[in-house]
């Protein structure tokens, strides 16, 4: 692959950078030196009086917005239990509010232009016969007709459940606008597989990828580690080839969720992805 057209590809994850303000998101975008983010929407929505101007200062500053983010309220990372417990829309102590901060969100992304908004929508039956199923199925099908009206493809993070169950779930939803935001860190981060295997069985639906690397954990029932990329067990040049026979053509949103030099640690990720890139 050309180096200058993986790197056209490339974008940063707002929510990594933990930005105050949309100036200090700006200026950290740009000496990272990749021109395009996919942006946390939860700011814009919380804080309009920061983040009101930053479409205007993206604009002027030439960075485009790529695609969305909406997070949930009430998750608990702390353990792989508690985020199965509380993780995206399948808490009902949870539903109302985040129904209400998704319909201001969407609207949002639609005010920005934005065609792709990804989000966790929480932890996938493995069965179709658990009494959560068709919940989950509703409160998606209800998001992913609000998106669909105002032009948005709404995209699953990947990684709480395995290829097949995801699979069988968004073949499920039959909704046009509703495909895959492939992270394969979080594959191993969960321990729900092999990424490049998921690539392949997911290929249809990938509509963004994000570039995140991790370690399996060595402890079954427990987080894996999140590493800079290129330094964990995500097999890059294998992970490149897969999505080139499915066919994929999308772009590569930089994540990193750990540590506390995220701007250093996206850069040495940008850079090691751009050596890949005679490889892939």
């Amino acid at each position: 692959m050309d180096k200058n057209a993986l790197l056209q590809r490339l974008a940063i994850c707002t929510w990594s950078l933990q930005p105050e303000n949309p100036e200090e998101l700006i200026q950290t975008v740009k000496e990272i030196g990749i021109p395009r983010i996919q942006c946390g929407l939860d700011p814009l929505r919380a804080d309009p009086k920061v983040w009101g101007s930053f479409a205007d200062l993206c604009d002027k500053n030439d960075i485009q917005l790529i695609s969305g983010m909406v997070m949930t309220e009430g998750e608990d990372y702390s353990t792989l239990d508690s985020i199965k417990r509380t993780g995206g829309v399948v808490p009902d102590e949870t539903w109302d509010t985040n129904w209400k901060n998704i319909q201001i969100m969407a609207q949002i992304a639609k005010d920005l232009g934005l065609n792709f908004v990804s989000f966790h929508a929480g932890f996938i039956p493995h069965e179709e016969t658990d009494p959560s199923y068709p919940k989950l199925i509703d409160r998606i099908c209800k998001i992913a007709d609000l998106f669909g009206d105002k032009g948005i493809t709404l995209g699953f993070e990947t990684g709480q459940e395995d290829a097949e169950t995801l699979n069988a779930f968004l073949t499920k939803l039959n909704r046009a606008n509703v495909g895959v935001n492939f992270d394969p860190a979080n594959m191993l981060l969960y321990d729900k597989g092999d990424p490049i295997e998921a690539v392949k069985a997911l290929g249809p639906w990938l509509r963004q990828c994000h570039i995140k690397d991790a370690n399996k954990t060595k402890v079954p029932g427990t987080w894996g580690e999140e590493v800079v990329a290129g330094t964990g067990e995500v097999d890059w040049v294998g992970f490149f080839k897969a999505l080139k026979e499915v066919k994929y053509e999308g772009d590569f949103a930089i994540e990193r969720e750990a540590g506390d030099q995220r701007a250093a640690d996206i850069k040495a990720g940008k850079e090691y992805i751009l050596a890949q890139a005679e490889l892939i």
